[in-house]
């Protein structure tokens, strides 16, 4: 559940503890008093009328400690503004999970985590995590998912080890296809509609075979209905991820969503990140980095990410990019429907390519500029 100020600087979870803070100030002592309050979730719930419909499961404390043998430092899967998360195993069904233990001392409040409880427990998808149940005893605040064990997109594009398997072209497109269903699902069939709003690499889990699912809802909002045209709220989310209009205006609509998922996307097929202050000057922003070469084709080879070594297919490559921009559009009447993106990747992830029959592009490692050839 964890959220930026569009601002400042995005690290990755299991390296640096993310520095999360809202637009509006917000004294620590009054979020410590709110999180250290206890909780009833469904009696919080019941004040919208879905306490019924909650079928997430409540823990002791006791229960998820004994599950991440007292949350030790072995079963820590990754951390970040909204606190820890660790592997664990529940002793009454031996189920492995994972196990969001929120800081006490941070900016996450109980409002986030009844969002999160609330959203999870009504929202069902394929593309969309499975929160288990939640504790809310006294002070503490924890989620319990099911496990994701390909960990996040982000551990699979950015900071790679060398001896880390990269991510192939139809392993890419299969992702980025199921998160827009995902996406989709919250847009279109979710009534009424809810804007993601966090929407980003490290959100992304992967299941066996890479399938992906959204996660962390602490920031979703239910959309505009009837005549409204959009929500205002706090600018909140991830630098470098936030619609402009939405980061300006705190006008929040169902195309800020379809803004990030262009983000995505671009790092998807570039496997560049949304921020890197580590590039030359011009190049930190991926969107600003982007926006020129979307408009010469001859230059779209040089947006593949090198990592692919060449291997994808040209026209794929040409599709991919032609929705990522139209999704970072600056006008967000401009952007395409989340259904109209999922169309259009759904039949690039059916469509295999296979290095073996079809052609490989030239290319030079760590350089942003390569050749294209075509070699059978």
């Amino acid at each position: 559940m964890g959220w930026f100020l569009c601002s400042g600087k995005s690290n990755k979870k299991s390296k640096k503890k993310q520095n999360k803070k809202p637009i509006d100030p917000i004294s620590s002592t009054s979020e410590k008093s709110k999180l250290n309050s206890s909780v009833d979730v469904k009696k919080e719930a019941s004040k919208d009328g879905g306490s019924d419909r909650i079928a997430a499961q409540t823990f002791a404390f006791r229960d998820l400690a004994a599950a991440t043998k007292n949350f030790r430092a072995d079963c820590l899967l990754g951390e970040g503004g909204f606190g820890r998360v660790y592997k664990g195993r529940l002793e009454s069904n031996n189920q492995v999970v994972a196990i969001k233990q929120l800081d006490r001392n941070g900016l996450q409040g109980n409002r986030e985590f009844l969002v999160e409880v609330l959203m999870l427990s009504l929202l069902h998808h394929p593309n969309l995590v499975n929160l288990i149940g939640y504790c809310a005893d006294g002070d503490q605040r924890l989620l319990v998912y099911e496990y994701m064990p390909l960990g996040s997109l982000e551990d699979h594009l950015h900071d790679l080890p060398p001896d880390k398997k990269r991510l192939d072209w139809n392993t890419r497109m299969k992702i980025a296809a199921g998160a827009a269903k995902g996406l989709e699902y919250l847009h279109d069939k979710a009534n009424p509609p809810v804007i993601y709003r966090d929407l980003k690499c490290s959100n992304i889990l992967l299941g066996e075979d890479y399938h992906p699912k959204l996660s962390d809802f602490g920031l979703a909002k239910l959309g505009p209905v009837g005549d409204k045209t959009h929500v205002s709220t706090r600018v909140m989310g991830t630098y470098g991820y936030c619609a402009p209009e939405y980061a300006m205006t705190g006008q929040l609509t169902l195309k800020s969503d379809v803004y990030s998922f262009g983000v995505v996307l671009l790092e998807i097929i570039t496997g560049r990140k949304a921020i890197d202050n580590s590039k030359t000057a011009g190049e930190h922003n991926l969107v600003a980095w982007a926006r020129p070469l979307f408009k010469e084709r001859k230059k779209f080879p040089q947006m593949a990410d090198p990592m692919l070594q060449g291997q994808y297919p040209v026209r794929g490559l040409y599709q991919a990019l032609a929705v990522a921009a139209m999704c970072v559009q600056e006008q967000p009447n401009m952007r395409p429907l989340i259904a109209d993106v999922v169309t259009a990747l759904s039949y690039l992830a059916s469509q295999k390519y296979d290095p073996e029959s079809q052609p490989v592009q030239a290319f030079r490692m760590g350089s942003s500029t390569p050749r294209t050839r075509r070699e059978q």
